[in-house]
């Protein structure tokens, strides 16, 4: 039985323990507790859209009872904001995309207005309900797990994480990958488009990108390998099969180099199990080992010889380039080095 009645007016303070987002009092304050890998972690998820806590911790925190205590620090703040998606069993992992602070904090930074930025706090929080959720999420594992990698093993490094939007600027035209990417190891850099499948596509659609890829690399001259990644062996087993038909009748097959790989083949209990690991087949080559036909994310570069190393193009600059209204740079793969605080 309802007893009270909660006025109107007491709906429309802000929530409690949280303070509001873009009070000249609030930035200040934010000044002097935003430490260089909060305003990383910023401007990932301006790039990316949404991170989950799990992936959060793989790419920057060194335990998890550190990235909550952080996290909710920036939530308080307002500096990010979170959601918790609905699962039939279990619970999710909290999810958290840019918060008006701050937003605020990283059109500061590139002396902007939000509004530069194109960023509504809405729109942000909308992804919680997008069907495409689990699809952003799962190319967020896919790097996340990438960089986890590279802080436990030295000598390797994701160099370039772009994302859908950024690459649909730049490559929109023709093809919209579900990422670019760089994978720097002993056998040298590897750069990369992503086809990140959840099974959900017939797999006729999924051959048929190799068309645009084609049309992408005869307009650039850049023969840029492209790495389908399926859930299943069995989901791979008909995608190569797919693939391989309509990758010989391209007219010049080398131009778009293909491997593919299922989650379902990475090792559950090995310390740090990712894409990099030995799950790779190239599309079109014998394996190289005959006990072992897979190739580890790095080695893929001696699968196609005839690629030239990637050239050191203007992603480094881009890092560093000036932002303009709705073009921020793309940020920066891994954290700055930590300090000694959170």
């Amino acid at each position: 039985m309802i007893t009270t009645t909660t006025r109107q007016h007491q709906l429309r303070q802000h929530l409690p323990g949280r303070s509001a987002a873009r009070s000249v009092e609030h930035q200040a304050a934010l000044a002097a507790r935003l430490t260089p890998r909060d305003k990383w972690l910023l401007a990932l998820l301006y790039e990316h859209r949404v991170l989950t806590s799990t992936q959060i911790q793989a790419a920057a925190f060194p335990s998890g009872r550190s990235t909550r205590q952080r996290l909710r620090e920036l939530y308080l703040w307002r500096a990010v904001s979170r959601f918790q998606p609905f699962r039939q069993l279990g619970s999710a992992p909290m999810h958290y995309v840019l918060g008006p602070a701050g937003a605020a904090v990283l059109a500061a930074e590139h002396g902007l207005d939000v509004k530069d930025l194109g960023y509504r706090h809405d729109r942000a929080m909308a992804i919680a309900h997008n069907q495409r959720l689990a699809h952003t999420v799962g190319v967020g594992d896919f790097f996340t797990s990438l960089i986890a990698r590279s802080r436990i093993r030295s000598g390797r490094a994701v160099t370039a994480w772009w994302s859908e939007s950024r690459c649909a600027r730049h490559f929109g035209d023709l093809v919209i990958p579900d990422a670019y990417g760089r994978w720097r190891s002993a056998a040298g850099e590897l750069e990369f488009f992503l086809e990140y499948d959840t099974g959900s596509e017939s797999l006729t659609k999924l051959a048929r990108k190799l068309l645009a890829y084609a049309r992408l690399a005869d307009s650039t001259g850049i023969a840029t390998p492209v790495l389908f990644w399926l859930p299943t062996s069995r989901r791979e087993a008909g995608a190569r099969a797919a693939l391989a038909r309509l990758h010989a009748d391209l007219e010049r097959p080398a131009d778009v180099p293909v491997a593919t790989a299922a989650a379902n083949l990475l090792t559950p209990a090995a310390a740090c199990p990712s894409p990099a690991d030995e799950v790779w087949h190239p599309l079109g080559t014998r394996p190289a080992k005959p006990r072992a036909p897979r190739y580890e994310l790095g080695e893929l570069t001696n699968a196609w010889p005839h690629l030239p190393p990637p050239a050191a193009t203007d992603l480094d600059e881009a890092a560093d380039g000036a932002a303009t209204a709705y073009r921020l740079p793309p940020p920066r793969p891994t954290p700055p080095k930590a300090s000694t605080r959170l």
